[in-house]
């Protein structure tokens, strides 16, 4: 049996990937590439964007390499990026220019779980404690990083099933 956090934290990961597979489940490009208007964010974008800061995130306190680098995503995707471009602050053209299908999406959505349940799995209690950021007052430990990129991809998660439905609603026929 694991321990508490263990089963807590690989929970709400598992979470967040299980609502990312429903948002993509037969998302065509047409539905994952609609905007409700020229500024909104995509559903391919919102997905992306949150498996990329679960990736750069946690790799960063795991200190490891991040699976969009290892893992050949980068490549795989061909972004007009910076290979550390997590999605923060990008202008609309930048949004509109993550154009992913939704086979990739899952791929690297899976990649990045998979490597962040390996990651949960080693913790300790102690470990959790570790302070990962002093930047912030107070420093910012190990448990308050995960839980805040839990809390982030949930948002985004929701936010996407939320322009999957605009879009759904708009006609927009999924697969």
């Amino acid at each position: 049996m694991s321990a508490p956090h263990v089963a807590l934290l690989t929970d709400a990961f598992g979470r967040v990937a299980e609502e990312a597979h429903r948002v993509l489940d037969g998302a065509t490009p047409e539905l994952l590439g609609y905007r409700p208007d020229p500024d909104s964010n995509t559903v391919a974008w919102l997905v992306w964007h949150l498996t990329r800061v679960q990736d750069d995130h946690v790799a960063d306190v795991a200190g490891a390499e991040q699976r969009w680098t290892a893992g050949g995503w980068a490549e795989r995707f061909g972004l007009p990026l910076g290979r550390s471009d997590t999605g923060y602050g990008h202008s609309p053209d930048e949004v509109a220019a993550v154009r992913p299908d939704g086979g990739l999406l899952r791929g690297y959505l899976d990649d990045v779980h998979a490597a962040t349940a390996a990651y949960v799995a080693t913790l300790t209690g102690q470990d959790l404690d570790r302070v990962v950021d002093t930047r912030w007052d107070p420093p910012v430990t190990l448990a308050v990083r995960l839980v805040s990129v839990v809390a982030d991809d949930l948002q985004h998660v929701g936010q996407a099933a939320y322009v999957r439905g605009l879009a759904e609603r708009a006609g927009v026929r999924a697969g």
